[in-house]
């Protein structure tokens, strides 16, 4: 007889282990409290996380294994969580320790709940659904006391993938961000660029853009960015900034960047959760305000768009869709998706 796997009576809507072995960020760490229970969604898995009196996150799957109860119903006395149906006790190692109804008898070897591997990390939680091959990738201005650092988001989008591919796109600047990251009436050409991928994911060559107000200083910058993709849900930018009038250089210098960490939590095939770090070394620097308010802005008019792309779920075979060379690291994108085996929320 096989030994009892409690995974095996849940759902498993996504099956693609790329996904599944990989880290997803479920939540800001300012998200999570001590003493509350914060139901959460996963891959259509639902989850519930929690912080006990020491500090440390959990996220579990929302369900009591003994009769099926979410367990986000239910509360945190004493660094367990207890079930609102039977008032079974959990403690900080998934164990259930307690049973109301037979307090004098040891719970069952397989009263557990199903707890997944979480860390905290660039004040975010991360979660696996399953066993993670790699750590969570690498965001190199965290620990860069230069650079400040701004937590922004959460934004709802459809696609993650769609989001990610957005997010990795300089072209669509002048008409989504008008006024903003490009000129309407001047739309930048894109000049050829690299694609290079790596043990880390696809990385690309600087590309050369002219942004009104391209950093939350709100002053004309040329800026150059270089895109990373660094997981099929997460990505990452460095712009290089140089103000574009010469009689205000003086404001700037050679060294200025400004950065995004940008994470997705793909709720469902078609519903999806945003979340970025910006960081910057600017001097003086933007309020966390101006930031996020400018953050905001960019976000909201992506998703207004990217929301009426169709087919909702991002078609991986190139044919499907028509490209063009300043599309190259979209299409790379989506072939190393393919060759991941990516299926969940794509056609």
């Amino acid at each position: 007889m096989e030994p009892y796997n409690p995974t095996s009576i849940l759902p498993e809507p996504c099956r693609d282990p790329a996904l599944l072995n990989d880290w997803h960020v479920v939540a800001a760490s300012a998200d999570i409290v001590a003493g509350q229970l914060l139901p959460l969604t996963l891959l259509e898995r639902d989850l519930v996380g929690w912080r006990d009196g020491g500090g440390e996150v959990h996220v579990w799957e929302d369900l009591c294994i003994h009769r099926g109860a979410r367990l986000s119903k239910g509360f945190i006395r004493d660094d367990k969580v207890i079930c609102p149906y039977h008032g079974w006790n959990y403690d900080g190692s998934a164990r259930c320790v307690l049973m109301p109804a037979a307090p004098f008898e040891p719970p069952l070897k397989k009263a557990r709940a199903i707890a997944h591997s979480t860390e905290e990390k660039y004040g975010l939680v991360w979660v696996s659904l399953g066993a993670p091959e790699r750590d969570i990738p690498e965001f190199p201005e965290w620990l860069d006391d230069g650079y400040k650092k701004v937590l922004c988001g959460p934004y709802k989008f459809r696609s993650g993938y769609r989001a990610v591919e957005n997010f990795l796109d300089p072209t669509h600047f002048p008409f989504v961000h008008a006024g903003v990251n490009g000129i309407l009436d001047q739309p930048d050409p894109i000049l050829p660029y690299e694609v290079r991928e790596g043990p880390e994911g696809l990385s690309t060559s600087e590309i050369r853009v002219t942004q009104p107000f391209g950093d939350p200083r709100n002053i004309p910058v040329i800026a150059y960015y270089a895109y990373k993709a660094l997981r099929p849900l997460v990505a990452y930018f460095t712009k290089r900034v140089q103000i574009a009038d010469p009689a205000r250089a003086a404001e700037g210098n050679p060294d200025d960047r400004f950065c995004t960490f940008l994470t997705v939590q793909q709720v469902s095939p078609v519903e999806s959760i945003v979340r970025i770090c910006c960081a910057m070394n600017f001097s003086p620097a933007p309020s966390d305000e101006q930031v996020r308010l400018r953050q905001d802005l960019v976000y909201a008019q992506d998703s207004a768009i990217v929301d009426t792309q169709r087919p909702e779920r991002i078609p991986l075979e190139l044919r499907h869709e028509l490209h063009h060379r300043t599309d190259l690291l979209s299409q790379k994108y989506r072939s190393w998706l393919r060759q991941m085996g990516i299926t969940y929320g794509t056609i």
